[in-house]
């Protein structure tokens, strides 16, 4: 694909440099300055449903839950970094970020060890996490039930009437795909979580011609997917 593209690229480059020479000299071209991108001309634009998906499905969650402040356990920043512009955010990891943002902290954190009281957490998320823990893909040490010890600890936490936001892959079997994820069924993502109470189910298609996220989701829309996404709001009983 990158050869291909080189025409169109250099063609380009001339064409531009072309005009700029009898237009402007508001910018030096040098082929030495060359930085070649082949796949951006599209006709769409393309993005990772997942993530652009469920980031938005749970930004709006968090809008309705209205938390004085939220805590993230490592989520994509992305969803962090915008969250903070209107509700506080505290955002914990395995690698902590040195990201700078007014209304968010970035802070260390195990899944397996979290630095709260049980029952304290009143709007907590963690989305595209725990199908990675004990994989070691991030760092972490090997463990095969590092995803039930994360979702015990994350139960654990969560303040009785409190909120969870959780995302994994889910489809018609679980598996796992070393050592990038688990993907689970719909059932065993739910097992994973048994002292919470199911508020809603969203779900995300793997294509883009079976159409976009689903809310409020039948849950047998996921039996026909190899690797589809589960977007979870859990209550604590």
């Amino acid at each position: 694909m990158r050869i291909a593209g080189i025409p169109f690229v250099l063609a380009d480059y001339f064409k531009f440099k072309k005009a700029l020479c009898q237009e402007s000299d508001r910018f030096p071209m040098s082929i030495k300055d060359f930085y070649p991108r082949f796949i951006d001309k599209t006709i769409s634009t393309g993005f990772d449903r997942h993530y652009v998906y469920h980031t938005s499905w749970a930004a709006r969650k968090v809008k309705e839950i209205n938390p004085s402040l939220h805590i993230d356990i490592g989520s994509g920043l992305h969803f962090s970094g915008i969250l903070s512009a209107f509700i506080p955010v505290d955002f914990y990891d395995y690698r902590p970020a040195a990201l700078l943002l007014p209304g968010l902290r970035s802070l260390e954190g195990n899944l397996h060890s979290l630095p709260f009281e049980n029952n304290s957490v009143a709007s907590l998320s963690c989305m595209h996490t725990i199908e990675h823990i004990g994989l070691g893909r991030y760092g972490d040490p090997i463990d095969p039930d590092g995803d039930i010890k994360a979702a015990r600890e994350l139960e654990r936490v969560l303040k009785p009437g409190g909120s969870l936001l959780f995302v994994t892959p889910i489809g018609r079997r679980s598996l796992i795909e070393w050592n990038a994820h688990r993907i689970y069924t719909y059932e065993d993502a739910l097992a994973l979580f048994g002292g919470l109470e199911l508020k809603e189910f969203s779900f995300i298609h793997e294509h883009e011609k079976d159409g976009g996220i689903v809310f409020n989701a039948d849950p047998a829309l996921s039996r026909t997917e190899h690797y589809g996404c589960g977007c979870f709001w859990f209550v604590k009983k």
